[in-house]
């Protein structure tokens, strides 16, 4: 395991428009705000998603898309950089008219109600490849 203390230097609260995509949202207010690294939370409702699912024996994402109304009963991720550029790593719980629920790596959404609470950290955090996962992970 690797590890090392981080220190924050501001924490935000933002809402995210409706219409917008969701993730984007989250990278717009982490380069709002020159966070190269963050821990975000969130909660609100989606007019459609779709949820990546991450095939370990493959190492390959497969899709999982939801064409209609979604709560996003939780959500949760981090802000650092990828190839320069800010990414959000975002997961989240969603759920149906139903009370069913689907959860994975939210690839992108839009948004229909957000918040967000996002805590940056004082150093940047970068992602490199990993040949063992096969993912882009942090350093």
């Amino acid at each position: 395991m690797d590890y090392r203390e981080v220190e924050t230097t501001a924490e935000y609260v933002a809402s995210l428009e409706t219409g917008a995509d969701w993730r984007a949202e989250i990278e717009s207010l982490a380069d709002d705000v020159e966070a190269d690294a963050a821990w975000f939370t969130a909660l609100g409702a989606v007019q459609d998603a779709e949820l990546w699912f991450y095939d370990q024996d493959e190492c390959e994402y497969y899709p999982i898309e939801f064409d209609e109304p979604l709560e996003v009963a939780g959500c949760v991720g981090n802000v650092s950089l990828l190839d320069d550029d800010r990414f959000a790593h975002t997961h989240a719980v969603l759920s149906d008219d139903e009370g069913t629920t689907y959860a994975g790596h939210l690839n992108e959404a839009t948004v229909w109600a957000g918040e967000v609470h996002m805590r940056v950290f004082e150093e940047p955090l970068e992602r490199e490849y990993d040949e063992t996962t096969e993912l882009d992970l942090w350093l």
